[in-house]
């Protein structure tokens, strides 16, 4: 009976084991687990457009150049990478190119300069409608913006290449750092297909990862690629992203080891976390900003004819300024953002030390400063309710957001109280994310608050540039000549140290305007476990370059 007892004990414990081993959970081994919140549409780069869309992708295929975020200097570094090496000509209108002849789809087919004019003439054809089309300044290009290819791409050998630029303009290794795509796959489809098609879903690849399994709103797991010159003996062999819509739920799943990293931490939950002991939790400088939004014209004449009229209440610098100096910007850093965040001042991010203009001194808050300066233009508070009036007109707003964002919802319940207390009358309006958006690139708002990422490497003309057909993020409708003209000056070839100053100009003119009020930058939170070895957070992302990481044995 003793000796039968034992074995229903050992076949329990065997079957527990089995079971643990053989359920949901993958083996760890060698496996990271990414926590992300929602599915991914694409796997294809010519139109994956959300973060973890290009994380995947970013694994998936290669570009010629690969980047390293370098934290002392404030700029990336460059390496090759299916670029074997490169060299500019004097005047750096031509750039040659020797490729890696290692590099293999997935299918088994050589990656060839062939990929790559065919990658160029897909991603800037409009008939293709890639989310890079139209940013290919520096290239011969047709009066529809697709390059020409002839003009631009002359094919030496399979392994070897050079690309022209226009007379004058100023390329960089950021002008060719576009995912490569495989031309023997994409030539049998019509262009007009290819955004439907089924290859967007089966992709043939050449990155460190390749596809391995989609089950939708369930996962994406993607292997090591053992072919590829990336791949590492002691790396990490497979990489699943997990998708855990709930964020009480990613953050349960990474303090219990289900989850080995996650993006968007809220910072009230850092001190929880860190005392797991088994999770480092790291904050991405900011490279994400809030602000609010005034229209620099009048929206109804705009939308009428499209006519330039200054903004009743928002057209004056002066008063954008009030406006700033009414907002206790530093009640949200301390209260919702746990000092994970600092002011801004304008539009270039401190994490670019090099152009970053630390001598403008940022707008405090003051609201007798706001007061003073709305009497000086000729606001004065009503004897009724104290709400600002100029000409029998109330200094009185909707003010629109989008749905979603807590920390906005927070900041906007400070900032009513505060923009009340100097007479001004806000009246908040929330719409749904994506009919805002709408709106708001049709310039229909005469106030807003909402948020950008900085670019990497930094480009300012697409936002600030008058011309808003150039410059369709210019939500604002921002004109300054001399602004536009430092712009302008930036595209031509200047020594690092003119860019240096010409960038700081534009800071100090654009503090002055304050086209907007700059709110704060915002640390992007991530928190991973420990386990994982070789992790670099940086600016360029939680992800970057993973094909490098290893786990702790």
């Amino acid at each position: 009976m003793k000796n039968f007892k034992l074995f229903i004990l050992y076949v329990f414990i065997s079957l527990a084991a089995f079971n643990c081993k053989s359920g949901n959970q993958p083996e760890r081994n060698n496996t990271v687990i990414i926590g992300i919140s929602s599915d991914i549409e694409t796997f294809n780069p010519l139109y994956s457009f959300n973060i973890n869309e290009s994380y995947i992708t970013d694994l998936m295929y290669i570009s010629l150049v690969q980047h390293h975020w370098n934290s002392a200097s404030g700029e990336i570094d460059n390496k090759p990478m299916l670029a074997k090496s490169w060299e500019w000509n004097k005047d750096s209108t031509t750039i040659t190119i020797n490729l890696r002849d290692d590099v293999k789809w997935s299918d088994s087919s050589n990656v060839t300069a062939d990929d790559i004019t065919y990658s160029f003439d897909l991603y800037s054809d409009p008939q293709v409608n890639s989310r890079f089309f139209g940013t290919f300044k520096n290239f011969y290009a047709d009066k529809d913006n697709h390059i020409n290819i002839k003009k631009t791409f002359e094919v030496i050998s399979p392994y070897k290449l050079k690309i022209h630029f226009l007379p004058g303009s100023v390329p960089s290794l950021f002008s060719i750092d576009l995912p490569i795509l495989p031309k023997h796959i994409y030539e049998k489809i019509k262009r007009k297909d290819i955004e439907h098609s089924e290859v967007n879903f089966k992709p043939v690849t050449d990155g460190a990862y390749y596809l391995a399994n989609w089950e939708k709103n369930q996962s994406v797991i993607l292997k090591a690629n053992p072919n590829s010159f990336l791949h590492k003996k002691n790396g990490i062999g497979e990489i699943i992203f997990k998708i855990v819509p709930d964020y009480n739920t990613k953050l349960l799943q990474l303090k219990n080891g289900e989850l080995d990293l996650i993006t968007d931490v809220n910072p009230d939950d850092i001190a929880s976390l860190k005392s797991q002991g088994n999770v480092a939790v790291v904050p991405i400088k900011g490279r994400e900003y809030d602000y609010i939004g005034w229209n620099n014209i009048d929206p109804i004449q705009f939308k009428k004819n499209r006519k330039i009229v200054p903004n009743p209440l928002f057209g004056k610098p002066n008063i954008r300024r009030a406006l700033t100096y009414a907002l206790n910007r530093n009640e949200i850093i301390d209260n919702f953002l746990y000092n994970q965040g600092e002011i801004a001042n304008g539009p270039v991010a401190p994490i670019f030390k090099s152009i970053f203009d630390s001598t403008i001194t940022p707008y405090e808050y003051n609201p007798e400063k706001a007061k003073e300066i709305f009497a000086s233009e000729g606001w004065h508070p009503s004897p009724v309710d104290g709400i600002l009036v100029k000409n029998g007109r109330k200094f009185s707003f909707k003010l629109f957001m989008g749905t979603g964002v807590p920390r906005r919802d927070f900041a906007m319940t400070v900032f009513k109280n505060n923009l009340k207390a100097v007479g001004v009358d806000v009246q908040i309006e929330k719409m749904e994310m994506s009919s805002f958006i709408q709106k708001l690139f049709t310039r229909e708002f005469d106030s807003w608050i909402a948020g950008w990422s900085v670019p990497i490497p930094i480009e300012l003309a697409p936002y600030w540039l008058s011309d808003i057909n150039k410059a369709p993020f210019n939500l604002s409708t921002y004109n300054d000549k001399k602004v536009d003209q430092l712009l302008d000056k930036l595209e031509t070839k200047i020594s690092k140290q003119q860019q240096i100053r010409i960038y700081k100009n534009i800071q100090q003119l654009i503090h002055e305007d304050e086209p907007v009020s700059f709110l704060y930058w915002v640390n992007k939170i991530v928190a991973y476990n420990k386990r994982i070895r070789n992790i670099s957070i940086n600016p360029l992302g939680a992800v970057n370059n993973c094909w490098e990481w290893e786990i702790r044995k």
